[in-house]
């Protein structure tokens, strides 16, 4: 049985990703400061799985705990690597929190993978790396565009840390997944988006208005070059996205992998506006959104979607759950969670 680490395995996807790597019988270790989630999402996890996985509070930006950390947990096959900051607008106004937090800890785990013989690496990346692109949708080999925000900045500037790392010869072996647009919930409703404070991304912030919580949803501009004047994204169910990690560890192990650095876009392949995915929203659970529309955010990009054909192919993953599943499976936490 192979033990993998997580870090940022409390949070939204790294929760999700650690019940999928759990029930595909793997075992696992967590490192996450809790700095955007919350301690109970271990009893969560142990209660869909039937199974607690090791716990390490601490701040991976501290070099020294990562080394003995990693040194402790002797027998690590891999890790997926998750911690970092990730909101877009909070980059923008705080851009060295993100180069700091974001950086510092992916060079401390590469750090303590290379003193502790670990080979293989899973890096949560995404589609932000790609900047604002000239067509559409887009593939592993569209161009790298200057990012729109500091967190698309970490994000890119982390890929080269890692391919730098595989070209100077040490001997690790990584796959980059680059998310598109991450929502929904586990089926259970036992874990879910839940970020600290006002939420950042458009679907708990659209969860939370119904619910009360909010008193109204903005929609940052209408006047976008698209159909409706509001921006398009890829939105993939994040249980889709947790399955793609187990996939892709699976082919490390396995040595499945064509080189010591591959990349894969994870989408679904199709876009949706802001006022479709809030359309859809209040059809698949019959409530409605109080929502307004307002200027446009800083660090926001127009449009963008995968091509999500290599991912299909070669790693061997597809997206199956539609926006609408989504969407319902994102409402469903959000009233188990506030016992309404």
């Amino acid at each position: 049985m192979s033990k993998i680490l997580v870090s940022g395995g409390t949070g939204y996807i790294g929760s999700h990703t650690v019940v999928e790597l759990l029930s595909a019988g793997f075992e696992v270790a967590i490192i996450d400061s809790l700095a955007n989630s919350q301690i109970d999402v271990l009893d969560r996890i142990e209660r869909i799985t039937g199974k607690r996985p090791e716990f390490y509070q601490f701040d991976l930006k501290e070099r020294h705990d990562t080394r003995a950390v990693l040194h402790e947990l002797d027998g690590i096959d891999a890790v997926i690597h998750f911690a970092a900051y990730k909101s877009v607008n909070e980059s923008v106004n705080n851009p060295f929190k993100y180069y700091r937090n974001n950086l510092q800890s992916l060079m401390n785990i590469i750090d303590g993978m290379i003193r502790n013989k670990v080979k293989y690496l899973v890096f949560s990346s995404s589609c932000t790396v790609y900047g604002q692109p000239d067509t559409l949708p887009v593939t592993e080999n569209s161009p790298i565009k200057p990012a729109d925000s500091p967190y698309g900045s970490t994000k890119q500037i982390s890929e080269q840390i890692i391919q730098d790392a595989i070209r100077s010869g040490i001997d690790i072996k990584a796959i980059a997944l680059r998310y598109f647009n991450p929502i929904g919930a586990h089926e259970s409703a036992e874990i879910g988006e839940l970020p600290n404070g006002e939420p950042d991304n458009l679907i708990p912030y659209i969860t939370q208005t119904v619910a009360g919580v909010r008193p109204q949803l903005k929609v940052f501009g209408n006047d976008y070059n698209t159909p409706d004047g509001t921006p398009i994204r890829d939105y993939i169910h994040v249980v889709d996205l947790a399955k793609a990690h187990v996939t892709a560890i699976k082919r490390l192990l396995d040595s499945d992998y064509k080189s010591n650095y591959e990349i894969f876009n994870l989408g679904t392949g199709n876009g949706s506006s802001v006022l479709e995915v809030i359309n859809t929203f209040e059809a698949v659970t019959n409530r409605s959104v109080n929502y307004a529309i307002t200027e446009r955010r800083s660090g926001d990009i127009e449009k963008i979607w995968a091509d999500a054909t290599l991912a299909n192919t070669e790693l061997g993953w597809k997206a199956k759950k539609s926006l609408g599943d989504a969407l319902l499976s994102a409402w469903n936490w959000e009233k188990k969670y506030r016992n309404l």
